[in-house]
């Protein structure tokens, strides 16, 4: 079972300014037009990616901190999401598929105007990654070396969950 959420049609500023730290060189800032879209709630986890294809990647990994069934699905390449997509909509007849680079920052920043849904930066608190290399003018945090289960971290504004990683 995948939740969607609704997100509504909108145009923002996509990319980011000069002055934002980590900027890259191919970040310029644009006014983009987004349609209205659904999107997943959470990540797809490993037990939905498993009921649609049969398969589990992340039991493939000499990592087994990795494989739990709440996780988000790991060792998937961009073929396999989409292949994902293409069983799911097969078994539910209804069409689904990956966003588009529009589509997923715009549904990530959800009408806020700061580099992160909850402002100027991150913070392990907020997010699952290497806490030991902070953002900008962020603390150090913890680093977990592994997923966390999806939805383990508050949501953006639209209810979605894990936008800035896990």
């Amino acid at each position: 079972l995948l939740y969607l959420v609704r997100i509504p049609a909108g145009t923002f500023t996509m990319g980011s300014p000069s002055s934002e730290d980590d900027r890259q060189s191919d970040e310029a800032q644009h006014q983009v037009y987004v349609p209205e879209f659904w999107m997943g709630q959470f990540t797809v986890t490993q037990a939905q990616y498993q009921r649609i294809t049969g398969q589990n990647p992340a039991t493939s990994s000499d990592r087994s901190r990795f494989v739990d069934p709440q996780k988000p699905i790991i060792n998937v390449d961009w073929d396999d999401a989409v292949d994902f997509c293409g069983a799911l909509s097969q078994r539910t007849g209804r069409s689904y598929g990956l966003p588009s680079e529009a589509q997923w920052e715009y549904a990530c920043r959800a009408c806020t105007q700061t580099p992160f849904h909850f402002g100027e930066t991150i913070t392990p608190d907020l997010v699952n990654y290497h806490g030991n290399h902070p953002y900008a003018n962020a603390p150090k945090g913890q680093y977990r070396e592994e997923t966390t289960p999806v939805g383990s971290f508050p949501p953006n504004p639209w209810g979605l969950h894990d936008m800035h990683g896990n």
